[in-house]
């Protein structure tokens, strides 16, 4: 998964929330980037709650105040296959498992003149919920939240866009026993972590992330 994607506050975003449990919605946030902020669900002291904290899982304070990811590591995406090996992602994969709402995401296709395309990546009728894992901080009196996508292997039908991974959805099936913080057993969760399409996934060429504009037909990728 590249490092953007975006949420658009809308009919398909409020019903996932709603079918989550959450009654606050997250606003519009169109180019997501590592270390930015994002909204994610996750069990905190007993109830679920909608979250706002920076996409990256290792987050130190700026001299200029804020918080950035930490410059040695890059931890805005866990990958799957590090889950139980990594001391970071073990740690939080067994407890600290969140929910995060989007829209879409953006992959870039080099074309055959050497330009590389946008590509917004979305289900277009309903919204995505990446899996992910958090991390809260606590630097002096302030809380602050981070976040991290998890990534699976490459899937055959996106790979002429991005050859690299996907980023694990997750059905309704799956919610609950994911933000379960008192489910430990990950070994249950090893089918989710097979770089499966379950719904049509839409490929649409955009002028940039910063803009949505459309500037070519839509490619419709089958399910598996």
């Amino acid at each position: 998964m590249c490092g953007r994607y975006n949420v658009i506050d809308s009919p398909e975003v409020r019903a996932l929330c709603d079918i989550l449990g959450i009654t606050t919605y997250p606003p519009t946030r169109l180019n997501i980037s590592p270390g930015g902020q994002g909204e994610f669900i996750a069990e905190i002291d007993g109830a679920r709650q909608l979250t706002t904290g920076y996409w990256s899982a290792l987050i130190e304070p700026k001299a200029t105040g804020g918080y950035r990811p930490n410059p040695k590591f890059k931890t805005f995406n866990a990958r799957s296959d590090r889950l139980t090996s990594s001391p970071l992602w073990k740690k939080l994969y067994s407890s600290k498992r969140a929910i995060i709402p989007a829209t879409g995401w953006h992959e870039w296709m080099e074309g055959p003149d050497g330009k590389k395309q946008c590509f917004q990546l979305e289900f277009g009728d309903q919204a995505i919920a990446f899996g992910g894992l958090y991390q809260l901080y606590q630097f002096g009196e302030e809380l602050v939240p981070a976040y991290s996508i998890i990534t699976l292997p490459p899937h055959e039908r996106v790979a002429h866009i991005h050859e690299k991974s996907l980023p694990l959805i997750l059905q309704p099936k799956d919610f609950d026993m994911w933000l379960d913080p008192t489910f430990k057993q990950t070994d249950a969760f090893a089918d989710l972590m097979q770089p499966v399409l379950r719904h049509v996934l839409r490929a649409i060429p955009v002028n940039s992330p910063k803009d949505m504009l459309a500037v070519g037909p839509v490619e419709l990728i089958p399910p598996d």
